[in-house]
């Protein structure tokens, strides 16, 4: 089993990033040969000032490893030090159809009413997610709700390469239910929206470098309702607010929301917003002390970056190399 999943480098790390990605990669670990990548190309498809883009590329490799990702063990390397990536991405534009492309939700979403104006990165963007995956023979890739088009997409990729060319080249990857739930962490302000760096509001959000105090603050400050919390998780999907905070103590506690109302069933939020205060400091606080320390020795991020490039060249170059011959770009 090999698995093969990217993650935009953004800069300013929150508790979303963690619960819903980061933390669910360091158990993967355990579960199969992995392969993780900073998707900085595929961040080309908005415009991020370059320096931005450089030092969140560090800062997303440094919270990895802080949090987890141990690189004897995982392939951990950015997109961009691979050019197999856009190789590869180039030779599958050839096998993709732009009936594919359009009918992508995400692209739907992303680009909006007017499209004209939207990057071809971010139409193309699929494409080269394709090629993220087929270029390692990746049988298994993690996926998220808003991802599963995407994977769809990669194996109708696969198999019409594969059939047009008369070739068994690219594994037909299958989704991966590995790692553990990833938690869909919501605005400590408003239950309805995710938990992002671009809302104004600071205190919609745990970062990852925030001190216990303000962790403390925010999750007092977390807008909740009235009501006692319930005994069966059901009875929290018309309370957006508490079913967040719910999930939250759930996943930065490895349990399920049922056990974790089992404990405070008929209590407020007076009694749980402490115990959950103290269960994300306990998460975070470790974490945040080893990435302050990486981050005093970028040049030790870039080493680790260059060295993990180097290993996942070496696993791409010979499906790369078979691509070109069977498109006739290679003897």
């Amino acid at each position: 089993m090999r698995v093969v999943s990217g993650i935009q480098p953004t800069g300013d790390l929150h508790l979303g990033n963690l619960l819903g990605a980061i933390l669910r990669w360091v158990r993967m670990q355990d579960e199969a040969q992995c392969l993780f990548f900073l998707a900085d190309l595929h961040s080309l498809s908005d415009h991020i000032e370059p320096a931005s883009r450089l030092a969140n590329r560090r800062e997303m490799a440094a919270a990895l490893v802080a949090s987890g990702i141990d690189t004897d063990r995982a392939i951990l390397f950015a997109q961009s030090d691979v050019p197999a990536h856009a190789e590869l991405c180039w030779i599958l534009n050839g096998t993709a159809r732009m009936g594919w492309l359009n009918r992508m939700t995400q692209w739907k979403d992303k680009a909006g009413k007017n499209r004209e104006a939207a990057s071809v990165a971010l139409f193309d963007y699929p494409v080269l997610q394709a090629a993220d995956i087929l270029a390692y023979q990746a049988t298994h890739v993690p996926v998220g709700e808003d991802q599963k088009q995407h994977i769809e997409l990669t194996r109708d990729i696969a198999v019409k390469f594969n059939n047009d060319f008369d070739v068994e080249l690219f594994t037909v990857p299958e989704p991966f239910i590995g790692g553990g739930t990833a938690a869909r962490v919501m605005s400590l302000r408003d239950g309805s929206k995710k938990m992002s760096k671009s809302d104004p509001s600071d205190m919609s959000r745990i970062n990852l470098t925030d001190s216990d105090e303000a962790i403390a603050q925010k999750v007092r400050k977390a807008k909740t309702d009235p009501e006692p919390l319930p005994d069966d998780p059901k009875l929290l999907e018309s309370r957006p607010e508490a079913k967040n905070l719910v999930g939250i103590m759930a996943a930065a506690t490895g349990r399920e929301e049922a056990a974790v109302l089992a404990d405070y069933a008929g209590q407020g939020f007076g009694t749980f917003k402490p115990a959950l205060a103290d269960a994300l400091v306990a998460l975070i606080a470790p974490l945040r002390e080893r990435l302050v320390e990486l981050r005093r020795h970028p040049d030790a991020i870039d080493a680790i970056l260059a060295s993990g490039a180097q290993k996942a060249a070496t696993l791409a170059e010979p499906t790369l190399q078979a691509a070109y011959r069977a498109v006739g770009l290679r003897a």
